[in-house]
């Protein structure tokens, strides 16, 4: 039987072809377009607070938007252009450090080792510049993206029911469920973007005063550095202070290299396992697997706003599981 019969059929098969382009055309808008309902979760709240004394629902958004904009987009504004604009000195300066000139010689029976870290060291040069390059490329994007981002969260605030009530005939559960699902992304958000962001800092902060007390150089680049890669639970603040406490220890530097890894899993490490679980506890149980995952499948489609949007995605997933089985296939009683 044909799929376009009836004209119940052609309508449908036009909608999702429409459905189809549309979503490729706002792909590469995603981030933008994902991040301002996360905003929302985060400073509803302060402008359910603000509304009442400003007596003016657009007036409290635009102090929101302002608020938004000085706590969160700034500080990772300063982050990116100080990530793209060190890499390369950084690189640089660890391939001319004494260590690396010390390795030149080391071998391993008649393999020479060090001529084989010079390559690679070479090979990251020119990664990180070619990093830098697509990322200045791409600064029309990101600035497309963040002004999606402000204008999503002003409209959300100004109206937040109204996508609610457009998602709602489309959610194939029990207002019962549907009411939980609506408290758990709540939840859920703000367990995932506070937990993962809050401990991402404390680390990054305390791994660039290791840095400026052992006396290494670019303290403030290794600590941006360090919270980029402490969203990711358990590995990420260790991909920084472990490779410094060897450069220290090559250098010569042995006690500061042991302070170094001492501090860094001592101190940096259960930062982690102490603000987690306790946001965790606050807001929804959020394990750390699903954030780890969750976070290096985010960052391949989404950049920087994957490492928050991919453990979400990944939680929502497994709501939608449990709240199927619970309606669909656990016996009525």
């Amino acid at each position: 039987m044909s799929v376009f019969d009836t004209t119940h059929q052609r309508a449908a098969w036009l909608v999702a072809i429409l459905g189809v382009i549309l979503l490729i055309a706002v792909a590469p808008y995603a981030s933008g377009l994902l991040a301002a309902p996360l905003l929302y979760v985060l400073f509803g709240p302060l402008h359910a607070w603000l509304v009442p004394k400003v007596k003016s629902r657009a007036l409290a958004s635009s102090i929101v938007i302002l608020a938004a904009v000085v706590t969160i987009v700034l500080p990772l504004i300063w982050m990116v252009s100080l990530l793209v604009g060190q890499a390369q000195d950084a690189a640089n300066a660890i391939i001319g450090s004494p260590m690396l000139q010390k390795l030149d010689a080391l071998h391993f029976g008649s393999f020479a080792i060090g001529p084989q870290l010079r390559e690679a060291s070479s090979k990251l040069i020119g990664m990180l510049g070619g990093g830098a390059v697509s990322l200045v490329s791409t600064a029309a994007r990101l600035t497309l993206n963040l002004v999606l981002t402000l204008f999503g969260l002003y409209y959300i605030l100004m109206d937040p029911a109204a996508a609610w009530r457009v998602l709602r005939p489309f959610i194939p559960f029990s207002d019962e469920n549907v009411e939980y699902l609506h408290q758990r992304f709540g939840d859920v958000t703000r367990s995932t973007v506070l937990g993962s962001g809050l401990s991402a800092v404390i680390q990054g902060v305390l791994v660039g005063l290791a840095f400026v007390v052992t006396g290494l150089n670019d303290a403030v680049f290794w600590g941006a550095v360090t919270v980029v890669l402490a969203i990711l639970p358990v590995v990420g603040g260790g991909m920084v202070f472990g490779p410094a406490a060897l450069v220290l220890m090559f250098t010569g530097e042995v006690p500061w290299g042991i302070a170094m890894l001492v501090w860094g899993v001592v101190v940096v490490g259960n930062i982690d396992n102490f603000i987690r679980p306790y946001i965790s506890r606050r807001y929804a149980q959020v394990h750390p697997l699903i954030t780890l995952v969750g976070a290096l499948a985010g960052v391949g489609y989404l950049g920087i706003v994957g490492l928050f949007i991919g453990p979400l995605a990944l939680s929502y997933f497994f709501e939608l599981v449990r709240m199927y089985q619970k309606e669909y296939l656990t016996e009525p009683s």
